[in-house]
């Protein structure tokens, strides 16, 4: 005790070495001088001030942070203790509610709850330590006037400092990250909302001309869609231009200024919206602060304990304004490269070095532990898998391999020790290993030994077909009998004349050129009937005209043919198959067609198959949602036309992936085909004369229209009943 009051007479001639020597060595023997004597409060142009007395100045300043919900300030007095002062108290004076004390070892904290969150300063003036609270706006003010800036750190710095880099980085989450290398940590910066855009100003500071630009960063997927950097006056004006729903924190780690843009996911749940970081919103304003006493303040805010390694060192600068508290705590592990440790409420931090060493210790231990522990044998009863395909799943062996040896690629489950065997007639399973080992497998067996769900897939394929033809033709001809009846055939004077016939042998017989029966039949020269063929070969209605005259033998023949024949037809084939989950199932009906192959001088042919069937295979899988994927490969063959190597096989074939609802129905395929023929048949020149070329021409259309369609139902099988189709 002497040699501490001998320390506080030094202090008013040595204050800063003291200060170090006390805050360093004998904390508690000279902390423990400083009392809290009185506290006040009082309000001047809106804004609050508590007045601490003490009965010495304070070696050391005031450290505390702003919690958003419930709105409080808390500051810790280090050295200090509350004396006679009471624990709390109610004030109710303008924003603030009440205060409260509370000490613990070599410090007091000092806690004002508030209405309203909003920002502090505190001022020392001798013994007396000021806590001034910033006047909280007013919200009717904020909705029809711009905001206010929000000065995120004051401007220490005399001479405009440059600044080193502008650069931009996609967080977690999809977060965009602005991040700024300022030249120190003198630089003031501003921040306001204007608009839909954030506005930064970094005051008395310039930017190099490489840095005045503006980037479009669209593409890294965030909500930030531009950012543009401008020199105005002494500040440095930057604008970041967000998209959609959005929030933003910001904070200082050193020389490093970052602002963060994070998409807004709304959940009235949570105390703080937002993806990743959830904790209590706090605001934190330290420069050059311990890491260790850093990480004090952040367990003193949380319900969480935290063990720090001695081997954590090192000061820090921290910024922080309104940020979650998991996340600040993850922006001191990054900016110091530590890593954190979580066993239920405990948090334990150390470098990641330390921490990647110790738990290489552990693993090797329990390596150890492994080799040397005893072997412990279990056998599985299983029900509904096969035990050979859960021996090769644990022994790591490939598909398809025999025996319980190890091989193959695939992982393999047991330990190096362990082995598994089966007994295929009663399906049981045995295994050999450590006890943890037959734990797992025990679990892996709960999990896969259950009964396979059952989908039934009922397909119905339709084809159907339109068709419709329209055919014309005419039969025109005229005869001469007169040389055949005694007078003289043919027109003209009576040595030169003119006879007219179909043909050559026509024009003979009426010129008794040769004989006589076959005259009608060669009568005819225009011979273009409704031609059938392309309408299924129906006979064509025919009208026939006949002019003649009785007393010259003379005639002339006219017939007229036509068809119109108009088809539709239907097929429908409904297969239907029950497979099990995840397994692929056919079914298929058709013919098969010989044909020959091969064969040659020395060999005789041999005798083939080709398939023309109605194929459905379907792989299904049931989501956890309760619908069903389906693979699906449908054939649709039938048999083609004639050649000389054997039949063609007219092919429909859909293959593709599907996604349905249980018991709905989806059309995975259509094939539609059109042909539309028209063929005309006519005499030269006079066939193409108006209305009467109609006596020298035939006319043939047709028009055919196909179209596959095919209908899936799949239904996840819930009973019996279900899988017999009752």
């Amino acid at each position: 005790m002497k040699y501490a009051q001998e320390i506080a007479s030094m202090n008013r001639w040595r204050a800063p070495l003291v200060a170090l020597f006390v805050a360093t060595v004998l904390p508690s023997v000279a902390w423990a001088q400083t009392v809290i004597q009185s506290i006040t409060s009082s309000q001047q142009a809106g804004s609050e001030t508590i007045r601490i007395e003490l009965n010495e100045p304070l070696i050391n300043a005031p450290r505390g942070f702003v919690l958003q919900t419930p709105a409080r300030i808390a500051l810790d007095l280090l050295g200090v203790v509350s004396g006679t002062v009471r624990p709390s108290q109610e004030v109710n004076l303008g924003n603030l509610r009440s205060l409260a004390l509370a000490q613990a070892g070599d410090r007091t904290r000092l806690v004002l709850n508030l209405r309203q969150a909003t920002q502090y300063r505190t001022e020392q003036q001798g013994k007396v330590l000021l806590v001034i609270l910033e006047p909280v706006p007013v919200a009717a003010a904020l909705a029809t006037a711009p905001s206010e800036p929000v000065h995120f750190s004051e401007s220490q710095n005399n001479q405009p400092e440059r600044i080193r880099d502008i650069d931009f980085r996609r967080g977690r989450d999809g977060a965009g990250r602005v991040v700024v290398d300022l030249p120190s940590t003198q630089v003031g910066v501003d921040i306001k909302q204007q608009g839909q855009n954030l506005v930064i100003e970094f005051l008395r500071s310039n930017v190099p001309e490489s840095l005045v630009r503006r980037l479009d960063v669209t593409d890294f997927g965030t909500p930030v869609h531009s950012i543009s950097t401008t020199q105005n006056g002494d500040r440095v004006r930057m604008v970041v231009e967000p998209r959609g729903s959005w929030e933003h924190s910001a904070y200082q780690t050193d020389n490093q200024f970052v602002l963060e843009v994070r998409p807004q996911k709304v959940d009235p749940q949570k105390l703080t919206q937002g993806p990743g970081f959830t904790g209590d919103k706090l605001s934190l304003n330290f420069q050059s602060i311990e890491v260790r006493s850093l990480l004090q303040v952040i367990a003193d805010f949380t319900n969480f304990n935290i063990v720090t390694s001695d081997s954590v060192t090192g000061n820090v600068t921290l910024r922080l304004k309104d940020v979650p508290w998991d996340q600040a705590l993850d922006i001191i592990m990054q900016a110091k490269s530590l890593g954190v440790k979580k066993a239920g409420n405990v948090l334990w931090i150390a470098p990641k070095d330390e921490l990647a060493a110790k738990e290489k210790q552990e693993l090797e231990a329990r390596k150890q532990i492994a080799d040397l522990e005893p072997l412990r044998t279990q056998s599985f009863q299983l029900n509904y898998t096969k035990a050979e395909e859960v021996v090769k799943s644990l022994t790591g062996q490939q598909q398809g391999s025999a025996g319980t040896g190890q091989g193959g690629n695939v992982t393999r489950i047991l330990s190096q020790r362990g082995s598994a065997a089966y007994e295929s007639r009663t399906n049981q399973l045995f295994v050999s290993d450590l006890p943890s080992k037959l734990e797992e497998v025990a679990q892996m067996i709960a999990k896969i030994d259950v009964p396979v769900r059952q989908v039934m897939i009922e397909a119905r394929i339709v084809e159907a077909e339109d068709s419709f033809g329209r055919t014309l033709g005419v039969k025109l001809g005229a005869t001469d009998l007169r040389g055949i009846n005694g007078g003289v055939p043919g027109w003209g004077g009576n040595n030169t004349r003119i006879a007219l016939g179909g043909n050559y042998s026509s024009i003979g017989d009426t010129t008794l050129q040769q004989a006589t029966g076959s005259i009608y039949a060669n009568s005819q020269f225009v011979n273009l009937p409704a031609n059938t063929s392309s309408l299924g070969g129906a006979t064509a209605a025919t009208f026939a005209l006949s002019l003649f005259g009785a007393s010259s033998n003379r005639f002339l023949n006219l017939e007229l043919s036509a068809l119109e024949a108009e088809g539709k037809g239907k097929l429908v084939s409904s297969p239907r198959v029950v497979t099990a989950d995840q397994v692929k199932a056919l079914i298929e009906q058709g013919t098969e067609l010989p044909y020959q192959t091969g064969g040659n001088q020395q060999t005789a042919p041999s005798i083939a198959f080709r398939k023309a069937t109605l194929k459905l295979e379907v792989t299904p899988q049931i989501t956890p949602e309760g619908n069903i994927i389906m693979d699906v490969d449908v054939n649709k063959d039938s048999v083609g036309q004639q050649t000389l190597a054997g039949f063609a096989i007219n092919t429909k074939h859909v293959k593709t992936q599907v996604l349905v609802e249980n018991g709905g129905t989806v059309v995975i395929g259509g094939i539609f085909e059109t042909t539309e023929t028209e063929s005309v048949n006519k005499v030269p020149v006079l066939g193409d004369i108006p209305f009467l070329g109609v006596l020298f021409r035939n006319k043939t259309r047709v028009a055919n229209k196909t179209e596959l369609l095919v209908f899936l139902t799949p239904k996840v099988i819930t009973d019996r009943n279900t899988a017999l189709g009752r």
